[in-house]
């Protein structure tokens, strides 16, 4: 199992990246319960987790890990569905608690930064080291064993419960094509290496499905 995955696991990697301090522990169960809201089904603790390994497995593609991690917790801290909203008033939240915990400026720059990255991902920049582990990171879940794929993509299906059936397919189908189109998904060389090869088979299975008569 994921060490992240329990809420256990969650506090004790938030403990070891920002102390014991009363503001960090305050923070760290703000950012669990924000995860915990009943309206996710996707963007949940579990993601968290699986982000936050993932940024494991890259970090030392990392310029610097640790703000990655950061930027790990924050990225979906709000989630209400708004692309583009959603990540700009992470960013926020996490220039608002960050110093609080005793973050450097320098640091809380850089994971607003990466935060309001993770809205679009082609935007990254090359050479941009902290941002390709993080985009990688949160792209992981498309490169895992086809059943985890499927559980994610039924997922992200609930979270747009209220969008009609058809309506879902063409948009879903349309984002997968255009991810497919891509040269590379993966960013890193160590990401493309662990997951390239088999997100690529995900999404042409769940592409072939979306699209079948």
């Amino acid at each position: 199992m994921n060490d992240h995955l329990s809420d256990g696991g969650l506090v004790a990697a938030w403990v070891r990246l920002a102390g014991v301090s009363a503001a960090a522990l305050a923070t760290g169960a703000e950012l669990v319960a924000r995860w915990s809201e009943p309206h996710r089904r996707y963007h949940d603790r579990a993601h968290l987790a699986a982000v936050l390994a993932a940024v494991d497995d890259l970090a030392g593609d990392a310029a610097d890990p640790d703000a990655v991690r950061l930027a790990a917790w924050f990225h979906d801290a709000v989630y209400d569905g708004h692309p583009g909203r959603d990540e700009e008033r992470s960013a926020q939240l996490a220039q608002s608690r960050l110093p609080r915990c005793g973050v450097t400026p320098a640091v809380v720059a850089e994971v607003a930064r990466l935060v309001r990255l993770t809205a679009a991902h082609d935007t990254l920049a090359d050479g941009d080291a902290n941002g390709a582990v993080l985009c990688d990171a949160d792209l992981a879940v498309l490169g895992g064993p086809a059943d985890g794929y499927a559980g994610y993509a039924a997922a992200v299906r609930r979270e747009y419960a209220h969008v009609p059936d058809d309506l879902f397919r063409l948009g879903r189908a349309d984002v997968l094509r255009r991810l497919l189109a891509t040269p590379s998904l993966y960013r890193t060389a160590r990401g493309r290496a662990l997951w390239e090869e088999r997100a690529r088979a995900n999404m042409t299975a769940e592409l072939a499905s979306l699209t079948a008569p």
